[in-house]
């Protein structure tokens, strides 16, 4: 399962020792994690929803800007330069990152603003049919719910080169991690 937005950034800061364990990356201070939101495509009313990091990462790593962000439709692009496979291509699991990060966060908006609940989400499954390749410009995602409950969430994230081709479907499911009763 992965891990999504479930860490305060007071929590993520600290280990047994007080400080990150050896080779986490550092949880940047208020001013970078906004800039950081920002240059990402994360509107200013939502930065509250986001973890620690802002943006994770490898978000930051592969270049994906997030575009469109509400519980019905969430847009991001990502670069196919940086991110292809040795054959040139935009890489499998670069469609994946992709795919993950728009399901984790459509799965935590529905949490937080469509059932107004503070509950952690979970990734539990997460499949991809790659249908082309992508040599060049931006890879744009697409990602709408196919079920939003009270316990699960699945979305489908469809991924298109510049010119509306679609390259990649993929299915994310996230678990909403309700406190036992």
């Amino acid at each position: 399962m992965t891990d999504n937005f479930m860490r305060s950034p007071e929590h993520a800061r600290s280990s047994s020792a007080g400080e990150l364990p050896e080779g986490r990356t550092p949880i940047p201070d208020a001013a970078e994690r906004r800039q950081l939101l920002l240059a990402h495509g994360v509107p200013e009313d939502l930065h509250w929803l986001m973890g620690p990091y802002g943006v994770s990462p490898l978000v930051r790593r592969m270049g994906i800007v997030l575009d469109e962000l509400t519980v019905e439709r969430l847009t991001a692009r990502a670069p196919v330069g940086g991110n292809e496979q040795n054959a040139g291509i935009f890489h499998g699991g670069a469609h994946m990152v992709l795919a993950e990060t728009l399901g984790s966060i459509g799965a935590m908006l529905h949490v937080r603003l469509g059932l107004g609940k503070d509950y952690p989400v979970v990734g539990t499954e997460l499949g991809a049919t790659h249908h082309r390749s992508a040599t060049q410009g931006h890879v744009l995602a697409e990602c709408t719910p196919l079920n939003l409950g009270k316990t699960l969430t699945s979305h489908e994230i469809v991924m298109r080169d510049e010119q509306g081709r679609r390259l990649s479907t993929a299915r994310m499911t996230n678990m909403i991690l309700a406190p036992r009763s």
